[in-house]
């Protein structure tokens, strides 16, 4: 099964495992497990993020009060030419996304950020979704209930344009750790 932006059927990116997970209000219905997770598996974000100014100079000032994130006016005379959300505002959303789009049994846990690149300013009123594509996936030899899964997650703007890009590792449990 295939599934588009909207939850709609269509599109070029797969969105389930070997088994036919079904959607259930456009939300996957299973939980995702190490076994479920095999490199080449892409996952879409279920939907779009809109940005908006008044998120961009909240975030900005409890977590990286800068010119270009706080004011418009004074943004214009920055490097960015205006304002942009943080790129660490761009990354929690993009987190949100991938939570979203992707219930890996017990959550996402974090095993580490090997890269990550903001590729192209993030404006009021872009619209942000993610595709993120398993790279790898081997068994932990320290803990066999676990698996580590690394991942790719490009972030696109309305325009297709790539806002982020990174490669990231988390843990999924094994189904049966026995």
């Amino acid at each position: 099964m295939q599934v588009g932006w909207d939850g709609s059927l269509g599109g070029d990116f797969i969105t389930t495992v070997a088994r036919e997970l079904q959607l259930e209000e456009g939300v996957l219905a299973d939980e995702l497990y190490f076994e479920d997770l095999r490199p080449g598996m892409k996952i879409r974000s279920i939907r779009s993020y809109e940005i908006t100014a008044a998120e961009i100079k909240e975030f900005a000032a409890k977590y990286d009060p800068q010119p270009f994130h706080l004011d418009e006016v004074a943004a214009e005379k920055t490097f960015f030419k205006g304002l942009a959300a943080s790129g660490w505002m761009t990354a929690a959303i993009t987190m949100r996304l991938r939570v979203e789009s992707m219930h890996v049994a017990g959550g996402m846990i974090g095993a580490g950020v090997d890269e990550i690149k903001f590729t192209q300013p993030v404006r009021p009123g872009d619209w942000l979704r993610t595709e993120t594509e398993i790279l790898s996936a081997r068994r932990s030899t320290s803990r066999p209930e676990i698996g580590v899964i690394k991942s790719s997650t490009l972030v696109f703007n309305q325009r297709d344009e790539v806002v982020m890009r990174s490669v990231v590792n988390f843990i999924a449990p094994l189904r049966n750790n026995n």
